[in-house]
């Protein structure tokens, strides 16, 4: 029999698929800071979440625009590619 330490997982909670993610980000824009009960209406609309988990997922949100904001997170170094100068061109 294989033994696990609860410790060791992640809570169930803390898994957001990238549907989840993209409802969530709806649900924000739907339900803004002057909505009322905004926090259960995200859960509602993104689904086995609680409301302490999409408030959770929120403060993680603002956690990372802030390290972007104050160039805590280098941008990404993309290489051009051959394709690169058509993407502003007309076909």
């Amino acid at each position: 029999m294989a033994s696990t330490t609860f410790s060791k997982q992640k809570p169930p909670d803390s898994f957001w698929t990238p549907k989840q993610n993209k409802v969530f980000e709806k649900a924000l824009a739907e339900y803004d800071k002057d909505t009322p009960e905004r926090w259960h209406n995200v859960a509602k609309a993104v689904g086995g979440k609680t409301v302490e988990d999409v408030k959770r997922h929120y403060q993680i949100l603002l956690d990372d625009l802030r390290h972007i904001e104050s160039g805590h997170v280098p941008l990404p170094n993309y290489k051009s590619t051959p394709f690169s100068s058509f993407t502003n061109s007309r076909f």
